[in-house]
């Protein structure tokens, strides 16, 4: 596959990789007992907290302690012949969070700074976050992890453990969004989608849809499933030849492409990241439809006119809005779309209503996208409803977007060694750790994706078939593109 963002001159410039990198990631089986001298008593007295911290989790783990002690943690620890996975303290810091931290979210910044590790089964090693949310530690147990760690720094062992974390430096925080303002909302995508081209180029695949793809079968490819998605969008849309379309969030211009290749619309897309805005625009001369397509630099508030698009498509864009701007939103694309005009919203949706603060929450916000928000979906028709649509059509992709992200892991996984001469490898641990959290979260339901088509409510009938039946072969253009 060709890497379509090898010529951006704006890449010159990627971060080198840090220290850490040295440091071998390769996935193994689990790790057992194994025969080596008696620890010292603090390590002991470490390991032994840390059993009882663990004693509760569904799962065989594996913990080794920066001088090679290892230990079998879990309720299975005696019944399975190979642990799950090994989580890896390097230094007594990574254990000591566990205990005396009262924020979940420091076990995270433990991977992210390369002070903890995890072989083996990572999925199984993230879903830990449901234990840690709830776990309860004795205030006992705290004081004696602080004595037991504190005595271990003061020997060559720590020392050398402190040695071994050095060099990752914890990815740069976002400034938090407040008000969802044009600024806030500017810096928090320049954060999240100006990392690197082509860093997401490694991972999302040749057309660079990050948003959830469509399955035929689980076992279809990224690319054959996000060629289906982009489809599934255009019918669902029903354009037709010299339609104006109006992609809100373009990305790196997939969907504006596809609906002008194969539908022949005239497509207009906006974005607030510069790095998406070269590509696309790069793209859209690749594809030779410059008179066609057209992509702009812009905040959703400030596309002006009335009654300017036959049809509009906002994939993977709401969920930066913020709850309190929804009616805007809604507003907006109402004031842009024609009276019968159709309007298709593709976005994550939570499984409680507002975004109360919960470690996934505050995770998400924390490092990912600082101005991300989540509603319910019932919630989110009812804005719709509210802002003068009306619903013709909703469809959970879920399960998809559960595939999509373990796909997305995979791929990142095995590019991480070109991945490192994009970004640190602390951002390289974030984005992995995020998507696999995320992939476990669609599994679970405690997040779903939906496409809810709507129309602006007009005195006639919305031009659709009366059934569904077009929507179902989107199988030859994902064939043919």
């Amino acid at each position: 596959m060709s890497d379509p963002t090898q010529t951006l001159e704006e890449e010159a410039g990627v971060q080198k990789a840090e220290a850490l990198t040295a440091r071998p990631n390769v996935l193994t089986t689990g790790v057992g007992l194994v025969n080596r001298p008696p620890p010292q008593p603090a390590i002991q007295e470490v390991l032994d907290l840390l059993a009882r911290l663990f004693r509760n989790v569904d799962a065989c783990v594996a913990l080794r302690l920066w001088n090679g002690s290892t230990v079998r943690l879990g309720r299975l620890k005696d019944q399975c012949r190979s642990a799950d996975f090994t989580l890896v303290c390097h230094s007594p810091d990574a254990a000591i969070n566990l205990f005396t931290s009262s924020d979940p979210l420091r076990f995270a910044e433990a991977y992210f700074r390369g002070d903890l590790d995890v072989e083996g089964d990572f999925f199984a090693a993230v879903n830990l976050k449901e234990y840690l949310q709830d776990m309860q530690i004795s205030l006992l147990d705290k004081l004696r992890a602080v004595w037991a760690v504190f005595k271990l720094r003061t020997n060559r062992c720590a020392s050398q453990g402190q040695a071994a974390s050095q060099g990752v430096h914890l990815l740069m925080r976002p400034e938090t969004v407040k008000r969802h303002t044009k600024e806030e909302n500017r810096n928090a995508i320049a954060f999240h989608y100006d990392v690197s081209n082509q860093f997401y180029g490694l991972w999302l695949g040749e057309a660079m849809v990050y948003s959830c793809a469509y399955f035929q079968s689980p076992q279809d490819s990224l690319e054959k499933a996000q060629q289906s998605k982009l489809d599934l969008i255009c019918r669902k849309l029903a354009l037709k030849p010299g339609e104006r379309l109006l992609d809100i969030g373009c990305g790196w211009g997939a969907l504006i492409i596809h609906a002008a290749r194969h539908y022949g619309v005239r497509a207009h897309g906006i974005t607030l990241s510069k790095r998406q805005l070269v590509l696309a625009q790069q793209r859209i001369i690749q594809e030779k439809l410059q008179g066609q397509v057209a992509v702009a630099l812009s905040d959703y508030r400030d596309v002006s006119g009335q009654d300017n698009y036959d049809k509009i498509a906002s994939v993977g864009m709401f969920e930066h809005v913020g709850l309190k701007n929804l009616p805007t939103y809604f507003s907006t694309v109402h004031r842009l779309l024609k009276p019968g005009g159709l309007f298709l919203n593709h976005g994550i949706t939570h499984d409680v209503e507002g975004w109360e603060k919960t470690m996934s929450t505050e995770f998400i916000n924390r490092y990912i996208f600082p101005d991300g928000q989540l509603d319910t979906v019932s919630n989110i028709q009812r804005g719709m409803e509210r802002g003068g649509f009306e619903i013709i059509d909703l469809e959970s992709l879920r399960p998809h977007y559960a595939l999509t992200l373990r796909q997305w892991v995979n791929r990142l996984e095995r590019h991480h060694t070109q991945a490192l001469r994009y970004v640190s490898e602390s951002t390289y641990r974030t984005w992995r750790l995020y998507m696999a959290a995320c992939a476990l979260e669609f599994e679970t339901g405690e997040i779903g994706v939906y496409q809810m088509l709507a129309s602006k409510r007009a005195r006639r009938p919305v031009a659709l078939p009366l059934t569904r039946e077009h929507l179902l072969n989107i199988q030859a253009i994902a064939d043919t593109s």
